[in-house]
């Protein structure tokens, strides 16, 4: 394993004082699968004030000292070395109930989530690998140090940990381990919403129509509105497979961005609530998409979501079942109402939909390209579409002799116009627009 130099410098001051010290954890474990790690995390025999006393040089990050670590400030970042440690019961599933600092490496290791992040390198010792970690990397295997329901009793964030490390390094959960999972995951409730929420965030970006699939019991335990989705029959002819199968899908198919993925992942839950069935015995869903909307906001509210990303995903889902066609000046209309931005991952979105419903025919799916030739078309003319892009303003409707809510029903009049093309965006012509709107609202300019 080739260590930065800065960690070297570490490592080496730390032998030097007569104290074992290792690499341990993900940066191991990357390096053993050809990956370059993204950072460094060390461990060692020294006690915390031992560490202070070796680094006495270093502007040290102390605020971890009660668990064991110490940070220091070298020219490659902050470096944070713990002592070997394990620790006791996880009375709220998530804190140890104490600490102890332990001699060697094997008894800190043992502590640890799964095997593959149970190993240890030192460029003086060697490699420590007491419960087979790269074994089990070279297997393709995720599997738990030790008892998997006492792992994820202690701390039952490290399930859906677990799910990320399977879908990132293409691993399969031993039998222990996956059933564990799916039978603690209701511990999950115990944890703090921030911590699933960032979990969630680092894992959906990752994820495949089939990964949600294989642990969607871990899913439904993080988010329980998913839960109704999982093996629901629409009941319709346009839907070939269950409700959940279908935004795993489209989860899936969209762009790995944040509000892309929340809006896919989330945008039929208000299925469920608004489910009909008519004298035929076929499935309707009236008025799901805002009623998706609702439940998403509350969904990502209670995960203290960002309110930026939440206003993004509840608008998508709002409007996921909205017609776009591709005709210029509705699409200019839209544009207005939403943005680029917003339109073109509403289209995005609305083109994984169509595509994850199994029946799709070509036909279907041929106005998804015609929309994006003429929103280029829009683009390369650089249109009108917002008041701001208007060629007049509020102080020139002013100066005419509008005031108060005047003005801005005459912007409003004047933009119709214009992204309908009965008027050009240009001054004179507005003003004159700006005269035939006061005349027929009666106002005296």
């Amino acid at each position: 394993m080739i260590l930065p130099e800065y960690i070297l410098s570490c490592l080496d001051a730390l032998e030097d004082a007569g104290f074992a010290a290792y690499a341990v954890g993900g940066c191991v474990r990357d390096a053993c699968l050809g990956l370059q790690p993204s950072d460094y995390d060390l461990c060692t025999a020294a006690l915390p004030e031992q560490t202070e006393q070796v680094f006495a040089g270093h502007k040290l990050v102390l605020a971890g000292k009660k668990h064991g670590t110490i940070g220091v400030c070298t020219e490659g970042g902050v470096v944070e070395i713990t002592t070997f440690r394990t620790e006791g019961s996880y009375r709220d599933n998530r804190h140890p109930d104490w600490v102890e600092f332990v001699p060697d490496i094997e008894q800190d290791l043992a502590r640890r989530d799964y095997t593959i992040n149970a190993m240890a390198y030192s460029p003086r010792r060697g490699f420590a690998d007491p419960f087979g970690g790269r074994e089990d990397l070279a297997k393709s295997k995720l599997r738990a140090v030790g008892d998997p329901v006492r792992r994820f009793s202690e701390d039952s964030l490290r399930i859906l940990r677990g799910v990320r490390f399977a879908v990132r390094y293409g691993l399969e959960a031993d039998p222990a381990t996956a059933e564990a999972m799916k039978q603690q995951a209701h511990l999950m409730d115990n944890l703090a919403r921030e911590r699933v929420f960032e979990e969630l965030c680092r894992l959906l970006p990752l994820v495949k129509a089939e990964d949600l699939l294989r642990f969607a019991p871990v899913l439904g335990a993080a988010i329980p509105e998913l839960k109704p989705l999982m093996g629901f029959d629409q009941h319709s002819p346009h839907h070939a497979y269950d409700l959940f199968t279908h935004v795993a899908k489209v989860t899936g198919a969209v762009p790995p961005t944040l509000p892309l993925r929340w809006a896919a992942l989330l945008h039929d839950i208000g299925k469920i609530p608004t489910f009909t069935q008519d004298e035929t015995g076929r499935g309707h869903f009236y008025g799901h998409a805002p009623a998706g909307a609702e439940m998403a906001q509350q969904v990502l509210h209670r995960l203290k979501a960002p309110k930026a990303l939440t206003e993004q995903v509840v608008l998508l889902i709002s409007k996921h079942m909205t017609t776009l066609i591709p005709e210029k000046k509705a699409l200019k209309r839209q544009l207005g109402k939403l943005g680029w931005e917003t339109l073109e991952n509403l289209l995005t979105l609305q083109e994984a939909d169509m595509n994850s419903k199994g029946t799709a025919a070509p036909e279907d799916l041929e106005i998804f390209p015609k929309i994006r030739t003429v929103l280029d078309e829009i683009r390369q003319e650089g249109a009108c579409l917002t008041l701001k892009d208007l060629d007049i303003s509020g102080h020139d409707l002013k100066k005419m002799g509008l005031d108060g809510k005047q003005i801005g029903q005459c912007l409003d009049y004047l933009l119709e116009q214009v992204v309908q093309e009965t008027l050009p965006n240009e001054k004179p012509s507005l003003l004159e627009g700006c005269k035939a709107w006061a005349g027929e609202k009666g106002v005296t300019l």
